[in-house]
């Protein structure tokens, strides 16, 4: 029997995923992209700023590609797994042990 998964990701974001690492990686590892001392900026050469730079943009593309990834109905899910259960919104997530600690 074959199980159809209808949440699974669409090829094309996985595409888009890999082509946002990709670009995250790769902005730090080629070298000869930054072995270099000018442009300075406020008296840092170039090799030490272009690399501080790729911090935050490599947050941002994990990030975007986080997004796209993540299922759309994930909050949808849990939420609908926690009534499914018996578990009320007050309750849920907070490690409620039934009284037993």
């Amino acid at each position: 029997m074959a199980h159809h998964n209808p949440h699974r990701t669409h090829t094309a974001a996985w595409i888009s995923v890999t082509v946002l690492l990709v670009i995250a990686v790769a902005g730090t590892l080629v070298v000869p992209i930054y072995a270099r001392s000018t442009p300075a900026f406020a008296d840092f050469p170039f090799f030490y700023w272009y690399q501080i730079l790729w911090v935050p943009v490599v947050g941002i593309l994990t990030g975007i590609a986080y997004l796209i990834i993540r299922p759309a109905d994930a909050t949808g899910a849990a939420e609908g797994a926690s009534v499914a259960s018996g578990a009320s919104s007050d309750d849920a997530g907070l490690g409620n042990t039934g009284g037993a600690l």
